[in-house]
């Protein structure tokens, strides 16, 4: 599973006042933490600071490669910002969040994702706006892949966001956003998937709940990987729980490997 550390956000409450400061101590802290819990990649966004977002951006990279090599999840609708945190960036392969389908985004950021030989995070909307379906979401996905690919970017390098909508504000939300997951990995078993998992919970109560349903029930329909918190110990159990359950984990070698380490919350 390919996990993508949601927490250096500065959407987050509890983050935010850190990148205000310039507190790079409490950046690199949640940097070692999600990396020392799994994290595949560390998101990194500074989208906040709407007047200073390139500069802020670079510096949460920099900040973070400082004490850390994971890969980057380089994370703005803004291009310029991602320009800039890209161009800091020297750890491995980072990962671009994100591209859409629509025309004036997807022409500023491919040449991004080419220029780094970036990962891209690709959202199944475009300028027709959010679609509400599995098939318009899938009209998307197939788009976009077809535009990548043609441009020159490798299906592996490529990771589909379904779009997971708060099942509190439509009830189809939750069953439109697994069966496009299965049918996007039906159809391009090499690309993979990258949704933001506690979407599905906004506005509800015991969210960690949800998340956890949402979780599994994601995996079986083949999501392999996933914007989420790494240090909800509960929520990466379940990971290791169900790759065990899906025969991705041989003889549950790494479900074992977990368990002893104390990484797993029964």
């Amino acid at each position: 599973m390919i996990i993508i550390g949601e927490k250096i956000n500065s959407t987050l409450k509890a983050i935010r006042p850190a990148m205000e400061a310039y507190d790079a101590a409490a950046i690199q802290d949640l940097a070692r933490k999600q990396a020392a819990a799994g994290a595949s990649f560390i998101d990194v966004n500074a989208g906040m600071f709407l007047e200073d977002e390139p500069q802020r951006l670079a510096w949460l990279v920099d900040s973070v490669q400082a004490v850390c090599d994971t890969p980057l999840c380089i994370d703005s609708p803004n291009p310029r910002a991602l320009k800039a945190g890209l161009a800091a960036n020297r750890n491995p392969k980072p990962l671009i969040n994100s591209i859409t389908g629509e025309k004036e985004r997807f022409d500023a950021v491919l040449p991004l994702v080419l220029e780094y030989q970036a990962g891209i995070i690709a959202l199944c909307m475009d300028d027709s706006g959010m679609p509400e379906t599995v098939e318009d979401r899938l009209r998307v996905a197939d788009s976009l892949i077809a535009r990548l690919t043609r441009a020159g970017v490798a299906l592996e390098d490529i990771y589909i966001d379904p779009i997971i909508r708060p099942v509190g504000t439509g009830t189809h939300y939750g069953v439109v956003a697994l069966e496009t997951i299965r049918r996007v990995k039906g159809n391009y078993p090499q690309a993979h998937i990258a949704c933001g998992l506690s979407n599905v919970s906004f506005g509800l109560p015991a969210r960690r709940l949800i998340n956890q349903a949402m979780l599994v029930a994601a995996m079986a329909a083949g999501m392999d990987g996933a914007i989420l918190d790494p240090l909800d110990q509960k929520l990466m159990s379940f990971i290791y729980a169900t790759e065990a359950l899906l025969g991705l984990d041989e003889y549950c070698v790494e479900y074992l490997g977990h368990y002893r380490a104390g990484r797993i919350e029964g």
